[in-house]
């Protein structure tokens, strides 16, 4: 069954929690925190940019066909994964499967089409499908930028201030994953430490580690202290990041990730991860015939683990520079890649991911700005679902900035205003002020602008539009010097969310038997 009802979904959450005891409302009443004005995700009323006709998408889903059916996929490390396969039907030589024509695409028939992934604090719960956007943070770096100390390597410290900075940002929805890799924390415990700051310096929805197969299952455990086991089990408290080791390809350790979080009913984004002309051909129809064929065994894997288990098509394509081998963005290739995949993926009827604020610059600068806003453009244009690095991706996503995060958040902001589209009601024709005024007067004193001057227009937090003389007496900043104070000032404003004091103890509880039971590992 394709279609989801997300209300009878939580209400159906409810009744298990009261049958299951446990102070089950008591619970979900603990994890309501709050304290900021969040934007709720955005309901499009702007329809998808099409760039391809019909004939064209059946040409590409055809020769993803014959990529699946030919050439195949490996599978690599997980002979559980191998031995599923072979029983849902698949042909297995060695750690390469092979796909009969229409297999993926009958397995992934059970993904749903829209899905609730629920926050500790149910005013945060997203939306994740349909016509619906929900914007998450950068994820991924092991350096962070800022102004004042430059280029570093990222701290346990830095992660928890951009876990904050996300929360504090109304246009960001989802507090993300790995928002910067906190190299001062064992490698083999620091995931502990990044899921904890999630659920105790945000109440916004969060996603969950994938470096390995028991750090899945320990983020498992650590929301089933928060939101209760049955919970957990019946509904989509996580979203996670698997990627695809493309060309074709799929680790064990991502395969290991997937299957744990598919068994507990935790969404899974399966996402190619494609520098094309390094990892993809050079054209934008192959890359995107590879990732669809990519995305459709990842999907389907996900349905062989748990059939109904949420699941979100992604599609992370970039250019390089075919003089350096550098990763290029805000380029016209890539843009072509997401219509298309979008398009895609609407076919099949399941979430989309992709898109961000991506840009190849060192600074929050101009290049930053163009090139973050030709990713973001068609991101929203085209009908991305989930978006993951909207804030804060600096350097080809190896630094997480400060400035950028909320520059970036400022640009969403103004995405919102954009999705709502036209307002066609009486007050939106504006007849009424339209006959006030006249011929060749003006609209400023009028009813009409009087009623609706603080809302009429979006405002930016970043940008100065003063005269020339305030812009220099104000010191002549820039708008990177302008965020600089302000994520400062976010900062130093910020309060956390309540979270129960018997569901914090349980957690630090966990995280402290978890790693006293293995030495520190930094490999």
């Amino acid at each position: 069954m394709k279609d989801t009802a997300p209300d009878a979904a939580v209400e159906a959450g409810g009744r298990r929690g009261r049958r299951s005891g446990g102070g089950a409302e008591a619970r979900r009443a603990a994890r309501r925190g709050g304290g900021i004005t969040a934007m709720r995700y955005i309901t499009r009323k702007i329809p998808a940019y099409e760039v391809l006709n019909e004939e064209s998408l059946e040409l590409i889903e055809r020769n993803a066909d014959t990529i699946l059916q030919e050439i195949g996929i490996e599978f690599r490390d997980d002979p559980e994964a191998l031995a599923l396969w072979r029983d849902a039907g698949a042909e297995v030589e060695g750690e390469r499967v092979r796909f009969p024509r229409g297999l993926c695409r009958k397995l992934i028939e059970t993904v749903p089409s829209e899905f609730t992934q629920h926050a500790r604090n149910p005013e945060r719960s997203v939306q994740i499908g349909g016509d619906n956007l929900v914007f998450a943070p950068v994820y991924g770096p092991p350096f962070v930028h800022d102004l004042d100390q430059g280029r570093r390597y990222a701290t346990i410290e830095d992660f928890q201030n951009f876990v904050k900075l996300t929360y504090s940002l109304p246009a960001l929805h989802h507090s993300g994953g790995t928002v910067c890799e906190p190299v001062d924390v064992p490698v083999n415990k620091r995931h502990l430490d990044m899921v904890y700051s999630h659920i105790r310096y945000s109440d916004k929805p969060f996603m969950g580690s994938v470096t390995a197969p028991e750090r899945a299952e320990d983020s498992v455990a650590m929301a089933k202290l928060v939101f209760g086991e049955d919970f957990v089990e019946a509904n989509t408290v996580m979203i996670n990041l698997i990627n695809a080791n493309s060309p074709m390809t799929f680790d064990g350790t991502m395969l290991g990730a997937l299957k744990v979080y598919a068994r507990h009913n935790q969404a899974c984004i399966v996402t190619p991860f494609i520098l094309a002309g390094a990892m993809s051909p050079v054209t934008p129809a192959g890359t995107l015939a590879q990732t669809l064929a990519e995305a459709l065994a990842g999907l389907a894997f996900t349905q062989v683990v748990r059939p109904g288990a949420p699941a979100v098509f992604g599609s992370f394509a970039s250019s390089i520079s075919m003089q350096s081998g550098a990763p290029t963005f805000g380029t016209p290739e890539p843009a072509l890649v997401l219509y298309g995949a979008a398009a895609l993926a609407r076919r099949l009827g399941v979430p989309f991911r992709s898109g961000g604020s991506l840009c190849g610059s060192k600074a929050p600068d101009a290049q930053a700005a163009y090139e973050s806003a030709q990713t973001l453009l068609p991101t929203v244009q085209g009908g991305v679902n989930f978006v993951l690095h909207a804030a804060g991706w600096m350097e080809g996503g190896l630094a997480s900035s400060y400035e950028k995060l909320v520059m970036d958040a400022d640009q969403l902001g103004m995405m919102h205003k954009l999705c709502e589209g036209y307002d066609l009601s009486d007050n939106g024709q504006a007849l009424d002020a339209i006959r006030e005024v006249g011929p060749g007067s003006h609209f400023l004193g009028c009813a009409h602008t009087q009623a609706n001057f603080e809302t009429a227009f979006f405002r930016s937090n970043i940008a100065d539009n003063n005269s020339f003389e305030q812009w220099q007496e104000e010191g002549s900043q820039d708008a990177a010097r302008r965020a600089n104070t302000l994520w400062k000032k976010i900062l130093a404003d910020y309060q956390a969310p309540d979270l129960d004091p018997a569901i914090d103890e349980a957690l630090q509880a966990y995280i402290r038997e978890k790693k006293d039971s293995m030495p520190d590992a930094f490999t």
